[in-house]
């Protein structure tokens, strides 16, 4: 049984940087595909990055170059690693798994929120 688990969420300022996690616990990682998405308060959620098994990445247009998504395999984590962060970036952030590509994220974890003001 998959379970994922956020954590490196927080308030920071405009400007500002913040690197999330998300720990992967069952087997064939390596092979999996990885997303995190955010939705904010009264919106649809979001996918905002994603990391294939092969580490190909895609980004979602509002994030691309600020954003930066990585895998660790052998501690079977996915980061997120956020510069540059602007208030409209404040969300609930969920770290996502699948194992087939054309399939639908099926696995997901709590979230962590993502608040940016000053």
């Amino acid at each position: 049984q998959v379970q994922l688990v956020e954590s490196g969420g927080g308030l920071v300022q405009p400007g500002g940087s913040l690197r999330l996690s998300c720990a992967a616990s069952g087997s064939a990682f390596s092979i999996a595909d990885m997303g995190w998405a955010r939705q904010a308060p009264g919106k649809e959620r979001e996918l905002v990055a994603t990391i294939s098994g092969r580490y190909n990445t895609n980004y979602a247009d509002s994030v691309k170059g600020r954003f930066t998504i990585s895998r660790d395999n052998a501690k079977n984590t996915v980061y997120l690693q956020m510069n540059s962060l602007k208030p409209e970036d404040t969300a609930v952030y969920y770290c996502a798994l699948k194992y087939n590509f054309n399939s639908a994220y099926n696995y997901w974890g709590q979230g962590t929120q993502v608040t940016v003001s000053s």
